[in-house]
């Protein structure tokens, strides 16, 4: 720990190996200095793992990175994008990816403070932005990336999904005999929680016992909740909202299987043998909301709630009637805090399900129409990209058939309150719409809504007319997955 220190290498610093088992100095003062040391986690995670291959494929080639040239960099396009003895080639966006993550180890390396590279391999022209002016750009960056491949799920392709994916149920919609859900009501409420309001993964899955809305006896369709900045993308604090339903379901998860957890593993010593943990004494209130803890070794001190990070926050312990318990809302089995990555494999286990039970022997697609499917697939970052689509075609709704606007009144409404698809941004968290209509809403931007709308079938209630919308959107935008038709189970 004292070697380590004296280094600056800090817990979750990653260390490379190279293949004959010793250590560039070099790549070790770059991975525990600036910039590197600010990414945020999952960057660099995804920049060590590009950098591992980058730095394998140079080996294989006899080269060392620091020799390396530009033509280097343009024979590992090559390989990475084109060659047809690569049986993994990736897409513009992933490339750029790369780019990126070996980009940031040469602009280190070749500060002039640093001069371990004569200069920066990874080339730079200048091109014309959106608003005339000439900014630098990586010439070797793809000009096909198209950074969003996830699919976006209509609200009765999503219930099918949870349905068999994470309650076990049959093609019938039944629970299937011997299905033992594990955590299945963690699950089922984190689930529910991102596709009912946007929140991305880490920031669903960071939140504190405190954090989330209580129910009310006045009810509400909705409940108000708010993030910390330190878990969000963009660094700002954001207002974020959910369903009644859904912080109904979160409630029963913590009085249910998470109580049960927290019990086990206060009786087993889990939480008295962990090697870091801030038991919260208090927590002040006002603007600025700030947590008191004292840590194993007596220590006492502050954090400003909106500054805790989610790697701080795994760390808060509140003292209940048998001990210390955690205030990290999701628990693994063990009680204890469920890491934030650990999500994709809930949601692979599900689309390994609904494959099985759904489409056995196939790819789940039915080529009638591109968006109609019998398995359906989601990631959680696809429960944000659902959760727009879903606010989109519901807030034209509301304009055009619930309120009744004209074109004018609809002009004056939308001065007042917002167009729906800045309404949606400001849901999301974008600083720019461009992000939201290009991105998120890519399939739907082109498409007219209002009158979508207005030639929707209305028997059987607003229900089964949003269904029918989102039907049509699936039939004629790419990437909107909804469930075939047929598949309806006679009675």
């Amino acid at each position: 720990v004292e070697r380590e220190e004296s280094v600056r290498v800090r817990p979750g610093d990653p260390i490379l190996l190279a293949p004959d088992c010793r250590v560039d100095e070099v790549l070790a003062l770059y991975l525990t200095s600036r910039p590197f040391s600010g990414y945020l986690p999952e960057t660099k995670r995804n920049y060590i793992n590009d950098l591992c291959l980058y730095l394998n494929y140079l080996r294989e080639h006899g080269r060392s990175w620091t020799q390396a040239t530009s033509g280097d960099i343009e024979d590992y396009e090559y390989w990475r994008r084109d060659a047809p003895s690569n049986p993994r080639r990736v897409t513009g966006a992933k490339w750029n990816r790369d780019l990126a993550a070996i980009d940031s180890l040469y602009k280190w390396a070749a500060r002039p403070s640093n001069g371990f590279v004569a200069y920066n391999p990874v080339g730079v022209v200048m091109v014309r932005g959106r608003a005339g002016a000439m900014i630098p750009t990586k010439e070797l960056s793809a000009k096909d990336a198209k950074y969003s491949d996830v699919h976006w799920l209509t609200p009765r392709a999503f219930r099918r999904w949870v349905g068999v994916g994470l309650r076990g149920h049959d093609r019938g919609g039944v629970p299937s005999p011997g299905w033992v859900g594990r955590l299945e009501d963690r699950n089922l409420a984190y689930t529910q929680l991102l596709y009912s309001s946007g929140l991305r993964r880490l920031e669903g899955a960071s939140l504190l016992t405190i954090e989330v809305p209580r129910t009310r006896l006045e009810g509400g369709l909705y409940y108000v909740g708010r993030l910390a900045k330190a878990v969000t993308r963009s660094k700002k604090p954001r207002t974020f909202y959910v369903s009644a339903e859904v912080v109904g379901q979160i409630e029963s998860y913590m009085e249910s299987s998470r109580a049960e957890a927290v019990r086990k593993a206060q009786a087993a010593g889990r939480y008295t043998a962990l090697p870091q943990m801030r038991l919260v004494e208090r927590i002040s209130l006002g603007p600025r909301k700030t947590v008191h803890w004292r840590n194993r070794d007596g220590m006492a001190g502050q954090t400003v709630l909106n500054a805790a990070t989610a790697k701080e926050r795994a760390t808060y312990f509140t003292e209940g009637p048998r001990g210390p318990e955690p205030l990290w809302l999701w628990l693994n089995e063990s009680g204890l805090p469920f890491d934030p990555h650990s999500w994709e494999g809930v949601f692979m286990a599900a689309n390994v399900r609904c494959r099985a039970i759904l489409a056995p022997g196939g790819d789940g697609l039915v080529s009638l129409a591109p968006g109609l499917v019998e398995a359906p697939y989601l990631t959680p970052h696809g429960c944000r990209h659902s959760f727009a689509l879903y606010m989109l075609v519901i807030l034209h709704h509301l304009m055009d058939e619930r309120f009744g606007l004209t074109p004018e009144e609809r002009r004056d409404y939308q001065l007042l309150y917002g167009d729906p698809w800045r309404m949606v941004q400001d849901l999301l968290g974008h600083a720019q719409l461009e992000t939201t209509r290009d991105t998120y809403l890519a399939p739907v931007a082109d498409l007219q809504l209002r009158s979508l709308l207005a030639t929707a079938p209305t028997e059987g209630g607003a229900s089964k007319a949003l269904d029918g919308v989102f039907a049509r959107l699936a039939r004629e935008a790419e990437g909107i997955q909804d469930i075939d038709d047929r598949m309806t189970v006679a009675s």
